[in-house]
């Protein structure tokens, strides 16, 4: 095996491995998250004598339905392409690699993988910002509500929003810089990769032409 085979094979390995471990995190994630919110939604308790806002209600049952549709979406892809590369990494013959569908399903990955990380996780903390809203709402008290001021479940709902929102923001700008710098590594380590390409290929045409000068100056 020449190098630049050797080095196109280690590389088809480590994004198999990568791949395998992206949907075993995914795997993960999505149903421990998917999980929490069909808990939440079932054990959260209403008060029947309160009345709710009809925008929080609806906003609180879409976000819980959209973020276990969209965990479930990521699970069902994971459950489905992990066991093809889980079968192909415990074998130990390096030829193995391209019986693999990472390379194939890497669009499939990447959407599991941002369903997962980057959507999931931004609509669970939405989800948790609506519970508080529909679980510290109905608290009020009898002076509070002669007062007319502020009550009590209504502060903690305020509370767990002005948490929360500044949370949303930095995970926004963390998921973008994070993204920004794995694309700015992948393409460095492609340019490198091209480099030695080229690199080699120079040196396999420098060592034809020795050999056709040798060959040449032998027939002379």
């Amino acid at each position: 095996m020449s190098l630049n085979e050797h080095s196109l094979q280690a590389l088809s390995w480590r994004k198999l491995y990568l791949s395998r471990a992206k949907l075993k995190a995914t795997s993960r994630t999505s149903a421990l998250l998917s999980g929490f919110a069909m808990v939440a939604m079932v054990e959260v308790q209403l008060e029947a004598d309160h009345e709710y806002p009809p925008g929080l209600l609806i906003a609180f049952s879409a976000c819980t339905t959209v973020l276990v549709a969209v965990h479930l979406f990521a699970l069902m892809i994971s459950t489905c392409i992990l066991p093809n590369l889980e079968a192909v990494s415990n074998v130990h013959n390096l030829n193995s690699v391209h019986e693999s569908p990472h390379e194939r399903m890497h669009r499939h990955i990447e959407l599991a993988w941002a369903f997962s990380t980057v959507i999931g996780t931004l609509l669970f903390l939405t989800e948790v910002m609506l519970l508080c809203w529909v679980k510290f709402l109905p608290l009020k008290s009898k002076s509070e509500e002669n007062n007319g001021k502020i009550s009590s479940g209504e502060a903690a709902a305020i509370a767990s929003t002005c948490i929360m929102v500044p949370f949303g923001i930095v995970f926004i700008v963390f998921a973008i810089h994070f993204y920004r710098t794995l694309v700015s590594h992948k393409t460095d380590r492609q340019i490198r990769e091209l480099e030695q390409v080229i690199r080699l290929q120079n040196q396999l045409d420098h060592r034809a032409e020795n050999e056709d000068l040798k060959a040449a100056v032998h027939f002379a």
